[in-house]
């Protein structure tokens, strides 16, 4: 349960401010609230975090101990990097209906952001990747979800920017002390 639980809590603050989530939450407020816009965000959501949960697993299995860590640490630092990096998108003036389109655009996105490097490095440290991919696919679409019922709002509501540099700082400090210690350097 552990993994699931940490890889939940910890996709869902990932993807808080997310790429994902402010596209879903513009979506649903231009285009409006749609359930088959909700199904299409926790569909992806589900499916890229099993994804880097199998990823990492498959890589848990070729690497040693130090190098697992060391790994954990590379993730941590690139979703410190994502979490940092400026989302300077607009609001998209016509936007598409196409569900597909917004699937295809969610599941790139999705599979290379912050949320889903921590759910790999879950996957590694505690070698379950079904439940770490299943705390990532209940985290990401808890903030998918939230994108969704916020609509045009979350941007408002939410300081994103400010967490997401809250997030960048912690995820980087924590990569630094993960690749310390596999180094031998800490601890």
């Amino acid at each position: 349960m552990t993994p699931l639980l940490f890889a939940m809590v910890a996709s869902f603050l990932a993807a808080t401010g997310a790429r994902d989530q402010i596209l879903v939450a513009r979506l649903a407020g231009s285009l409006g609230a749609s359930p088959a816009l909700l199904a299409v965000a926790l569909a992806s959501s589900a499916l890229t975090a099993g994804i880097a949960a199998w990823f990492g697993a498959q890589l848990a299995q070729t690497m040693s101990v130090n190098a697992a860590t060391m790994f954990v640490a590379i993730a941590l630092l690139l979703a410190s990097f994502e979490c940092g990096w400026p989302n300077r998108e607009k609001t998209p003036r016509e936007p598409t209906r196409s569900l597909g389109a917004i699937a295809i655009v969610l599941f790139v996105r999705q599979l290379t952001d912050a949320s889903r490097f921590l759910v790999a490095a879950f996957a590694v440290v505690f070698a379950s990747w079904p439940l770490a991919g299943m705390g990532g696919a209940l985290g990401g679409g808890a903030a998918v979800a939230l994108g969704w019922m916020l609509g045009a709002q979350l941007d408002e509501r939410l300081p994103l920017r400010g967490i997401r540099i809250a997030l960048a700082i912690i995820l980087f400090v924590l990569a630094a002390i993960t690749g310390l210690s596999a180094r031998g350097i800490i601890g």
